[in-house]
């Protein structure tokens, strides 16, 4: 059998692939290739067009919308992801992020640098705790839970949730309050993670009027994907001072920089390339598990974790 694979997996679960199936990097003789491992590989009906006897698609992580689904699913194939491999390096991303703009670590290491202060804790680096405060989560799947699991134990934090798909009665047993509205649920937060995929239905969520709900000294945390939160609208709401401070970890333009992403000329703001499941531990749960799914099916067995 022969897997498609161009993009860095663990030295783990790469040995792993070269020991059980031939691997290529290129499509010189797609009509060869039994399956794709992806992280961020675009695979549309072009490639499948090409890669005609094509059987499965091993997404390297969760988020699958560089893959045409529904192309993948009118054609037979296997789509599969690992969707907990991931979950507490993200998690803990998140919180990382929140502790952060929270108490302005970035802000006061980058003007420390600069030789801004005349003495030590000044005012303008005055921050807030999270300990005591509400959590307000946008979407509980695996690596939402985990952050409020950490911030309930850790810090004390309430919980107030927005998921169309999850009952209160669910919501309840987790210990979060249920919002049916999310702008409702926003202007009950201090602290707002977003951990939903990017659809037809998120896309530009937290946008426009939606900034009007958050508290002013409110802070916000994007690590799913870019789009959910309008980054145009988001910039001039942390300028105005709608909210006190928001962390992204995911763009529309990836990677950011300066020239394609306004939001980091503000101080108010942080940004980090896509890290969130960019860690050692993270990395060879992930890459182990995909090799071991992908093999699994092109050996004839269901996978643990079918997208389509």
């Amino acid at each position: 059998m022969t897997v498609y694979l161009s993009e860095y997996i663990h030295p783990k679960a790469q040995e792993l692939l070269r020991s059980r199936a031939q691997v290529v990097d290129n499509f010189q003789c797609p009509e060869n290739i039994d399956a794709i491992i992806l992280r961020v590989l675009p695979v549309d009906s072009k490639v499948m067009n090409q890669c005609r006897n094509l059987k499965v698609i091993g997404k390297h992580g969760v988020g699958c919308n560089t893959i045409d689904l529904e192309e993948a699913k009118k054609r037979g194939i296997t789509v599969l992801n690992t969707p907990r491999a991931n979950t507490n390096s993200v998690a803990e991303l998140i919180v990382g992020e929140m502790l952060d703009i929270a108490r302005n670590i970035t802000t006061a290491d980058s003007m420390s640098q600069r030789g801004a202060f005349q003495t030590i804790a000044p005012k303008a680096m005055t921050g807030i705790e999270l300990s005591g405060k509400t959590l307000g989560l946008v979407g509980t799947g695996n690596i939402a839970r985990r952050v409020a699991e950490i911030l309930q134990g850790g810090f004390g934090m309430k919980v107030v949730a927005y998921d169309p798909y999850v009952s209160a009665e669910a919501m309840e047993r987790m210990g979060y309050q249920k919002y049916e509205d999310v702008g409702d649920m926003i202007a009950a937060a201090d602290v707002i993670n977003i951990s939903v995929p990017l659809t037809p239905s998120t896309k530009n969520l937290i946008c426009g009027k939606m900034f009007d709900r958050f508290k002013p000294n409110a802070i916000l945390v994007n690590a799913a994907r870019g789009g959910i939160v309008n980054e145009d609208d988001l910039y001039e709401a942390l300028r105005s001072g709608k909210l006190r401070a928001a962390a992204c970890d995911a763009f529309v333009n990836e990677p950011p920089t300066l020239e394609n992403t306004k939001l980091f000329t503000l101080p108010n703001f942080v940004g980090t390339p896509h890290i969130g499941a960019a860690t050692e531990e993270a990395l060879e749960r992930m890459g182990m598990e995909v090799v071991e799914e992908v093999l699994s099916v092109l050996g004839g067995a269901e996978p643990k974790h079918r997208v389509v």
